[in-house]
């Protein structure tokens, strides 16, 4: 029972590192470019109600772009099995960084909220620590290192050859 628990955690890992990456990835810059509409009165009113909003409402608005974005991601399956793939791929990674903005930004709004509701205060931090581990590890692990210097290398070389022409 231990070994098929442990397995099922890996290929639990495996399959949520990427989609995991790219989200601390986008995270940060992805809500702050939405957080940057604010300047907007509408939006600023919005932000300030989406605040102001009790525990169970955040909880809502806060699937609502993941629900609203449902359709579009089952059209783009949809177009991928009528062999659109071209289409499919970009509709389904449109609807990924859209949605991953939208979630940036709400959570940041709506987390003090969320943090009063007792079952999320108490396995959001446990969720945060383990994602933190195991990107922790990836980061550390050989591929990852070799990938970031081949990465590091190209960019100072870009660099020089923009500098030389």
């Amino acid at each position: 029972m231990r070994i098929l628990k442990k397995l099922l955690r890996a290929l639990a890992a495996l399959v949520l590192v990427p989609v995991l990456l790219f989200e601390e990835w986008g995270w940060e810059p992805l809500a702050r470019a939405l957080g940057k509409l604010s300047r907007l009165a509408i939006w600023a009113h919005l932000e300030s109600g989406l605040r102001a909003l009790p525990p169970w409402a955040a909880v809502l608005a806060f699937l609502a772009p993941m629900l609203l974005l449902l359709p579009v991601k089952l059209l783009g399956l949809f177009l991928l099995g009528e062999g659109h793939a071209k289409s499919a791929v970009s509709l389904l990674l449109a609807a990924k960084l859209v949605g991953t903005a939208t979630l940036a930004w709400l959570f940041q709004l709506l987390e003090p909220a969320l943090m009063r509701i007792p079952v999320f205060a108490r396995w959001y931090p446990r969720w945060k620590a383990w994602k933190d581990a195991l990107l922790t590890i990836v980061r550390q692990s050989a591929p990852w290192r070799a990938v970031r210097s081949l990465k590091n290398s190209a960019r100072r070389w870009w660099r020089s050859m923009r500098r030389t022409s």
